[in-house]
């Protein structure tokens, strides 16, 4: 993952540094340093990075254009409402 597909997952994502940070358990200023190119964080620290964000939904493009968008997530399924229930659907 470069740090303009970060850039762009989080923005996609409306996620800040911080809120990045805080689900990998780094500091902001190290996800600020990275995306901002002026750092060479070991692999596995990026990892992580990629990991919250593709967790949340992000896809990762490689190849001849690298990029990212965001997964289209099915709505979660809420179930039967109890004014529907019958005996048919009670199995």
């Amino acid at each position: 993952m470069s740090a303009a597909q970060s850039r762009a997952a989080r923005g996609l994502l409306g996620w800040s540094e911080a809120d990045l940070a805080a689900r990998v358990g780094l500091d902001e200023g190290f996800v600020r340093t990275f995306e901002a190119g002026r750092s060479d964080p070991a692999s596995g620290q990026i990892e992580a990075l990629r990991s919250a964000l593709m967790a949340a939904g992000a896809v990762f493009t490689d190849g001849d254009s690298p990029g990212v968008r965001l997964e289209r997530r099915a709505e979660p399924d809420e179930g039967t409402r109890p004014d529907d229930l019958t005996t048919e659907n009670d199995r």
